[in-house]
């Protein structure tokens, strides 16, 4: 999908003060933790201009609770018969019920843009560890700090969300994540401060 390690060599990264200022309720420390994946992998995924990188980092920080939430906080069973996310797939019912669980929990969303169910993290796996394995088997892996990041960016890459920040199309933008506007306000709060704060 893209060239690994080949983002933009002039890309300005993200510093703590920058975050801080875009996420009022963010801990220093948490977005310490944080800062290196996530320059590291906007890098990756050619995210790495002000415009982009300001469209990016508010719909991560709605999606997460401002790097708050790496697991979804619902439990997931209203996925359960959803397959539209591949969770009624025989493959994702089976490694489920190993686990004890059902698809739509097990599948449940994670990392910061959350992504959730059975194809979802077939293709994230695939993309990021050459394999659909990996995350399929062992989804909790977006719970870790570097993979919650790259996902991220990965899924924002694959959707094509670049071009569409470059257009200005914050609310397409939204939809193609939400698949709605849930949250919208939140979400242009923190785009109109990433906007000044990257882009001054």
């Amino acid at each position: 999908i893209h060239d690994v390690g080949k983002g933009s060599s002039k890309m300005n990264e993200i510093t703590l003060a920058n975050l801080l200022r875009i996420m009022p309720h963010l801990k220093i420390v948490r977005a310490g933790y944080f800062l290196p994946a996530l320059n590291a992998a906007m890098a990756e995924f050619h995210i790495d201009t002000p415009v982009r990188q300001a469209a990016f980092i508010a719909q991560i920080a709605h999606e997460s609770g401002s790097f708050t939430y790496l697991r979804e906080i619902a439990d997931g069973s209203s996925y359960d018969d959803r397959a539209d996310l591949g969770n009624t797939r025989p493959e994702a019912i089976e490694i489920a019920r190993i686990n004890d669980t059902t698809p739509g929990r097990f599948y449940r969303g994670r990392g910061l843009i959350q992504i959730t169910g059975y194809d979802n993290y077939a293709a994230c796996s695939e993309a990021l560890f050459g394999d659909t394995a990996t995350l399929t088997h062992n989804p909790f892996i977006l719970e870790r700090k570097e993979p919650a990041c790259r996902s991220a960016a990965w899924y924002w890459f694959s959707r094509g969300l670049n071009a569409i920040a470059d257009a200005g199309n914050f609310e397409k933008i939204t939809r193609r994540i939400n698949g709605g506007l849930a949250g919208y306000p939140d979400r242009l709060a923190f785009h109109q401060r990433a906007l000044k704060e990257l882009t001054a």
